[in-house]
């Protein structure tokens, strides 16, 4: 049985971004995988610290992170993962610390200090990236799409694919009453949430489906 493994890095447990990661956990599950959502905000952990222990000649933690924390169980079950999938909102044009964070302990242990730098990861595996967002489409290709491409590059180089998966103008607020906000009508938010929304989630699903059917996506 494939495992998936889908890591949320938003604050929000039960919102966009863990909504979306659910529906890509229920699409592979539907392949037959098992699968697993990991919240970082549950985790205390810190980013790389420059201990350069994964790179030493013949060190015992050549290739992967010595550092011992909360995220360090999370590690080890994707190293053994047959999928991975990423998600995290946008946080002035960038993903989320935590997201940030973690993507430092995942990707650098795996990377060669050489010319042309190489992966030591243990296997190739097809990867995603989920993305949530405040901003247009078009905003976003105008400010987000090189963040976007360098993520998708990073996580292909090291795991073999990586697939992008993208939800603008998500809803911020239950109740917009509550907040000072003038950015937009939360009126068109509100139905955007009821009619694209959906679409988004069905999309995701999709994805996890294919992750698990299709391996490795040139």
């Amino acid at each position: 049985m494939k495992t998936v493994i889908a890591i949320n890095g938003s604050p929000r447990k039960k919102w966009n971004t863990a909504t979306l990661l659910e529906h890509a956990l229920e699409g592979a599950a539907s392949e037959g995988a098992r699968t697993e959502l990991v919240h970082l905000y549950d985790l205390d952990y810190k980013g790389c610290t420059s201990c350069f222990a994964c790179k030493l000649k013949g060190g015992k933690s050549y290739g992967k992170c010595a550092m011992k924390d909360g995220l360090t169980a999370v590690l080890e079950k994707i190293s053994a993962a047959d999928a991975l999938i990423l998600g995290s909102p946008i946080y002035f044009g960038i993903v989320t610390g935590e997201m940030r964070s973690f993507m430092e302990r995942l990707l650098f242990p795996n990377l060669t200090y050489t010319r042309p730098p190489q992966s030591l990861a243990p296997r190739q595996i097809p990867t995603a990236f989920v993305y949530t967002m405040n901003v247009s489409e078009q905003l976003m290709k105008e400010n987000y799409g090189p963040h976007i491409a360098a993520n998708a590059s990073v996580m292909k180089m090291m795991f073999g694919s990586c697939e992008s998966l993208y939800c603008t103008e998500t809803l911020q607020f239950e109740d917009y009453d509550k907040v000072v906000f003038s950015y937009f009508d939360p009126a068109e938010r509100r139905k955007r949430r009821t009619e694209v929304f959906p679409h988004d989630c069905r999309r995701a699903f999709e994805l996890g489906s294919r992750l698990v059917k299709t391996g490795i996506m040139e």
